[in-house]
């Protein structure tokens, strides 16, 4: 392989990790036909912050019913322990 062609795969690879990444952020999920799904996080899991926190990956505890992940659009009440709405 000469170096331009080398490049040229390199700069491929790069650009598709790029998009790989951003296409599954959640600021993205939400006009992906994606729900919160409430109760079914694993610790350090969550995708955002809750009364508790402010930041996704501080959930403490597994399944802690005010903390949310996102998941395919009509998923949520399918998962065992999953909500639409937090768990008081």
């Amino acid at each position: 392989m000469d170096t331009k062609s080398i490049a040229s795969a390199a700069i491929a690879a790069i650009l598709g990790l790029g998009i790989g990444v951003a296409s599954v952020s959640p600021a993205n999920a939400e006009g992906m036909s994606k729900e919160k799904c409430y109760g079914i996080v694993k610790k350090g899991k969550n995708d955002c912050g809750t009364s508790k926190h402010g930041c996704s990956g501080k959930a403490t505890k597994d399944n802690d019913p005010e903390e949310w992940i996102f998941v395919p659009k009509g998923t949520c009440e399918k998962i065992a322990g999953g909500s639409l709405k937090p768990k008081t």
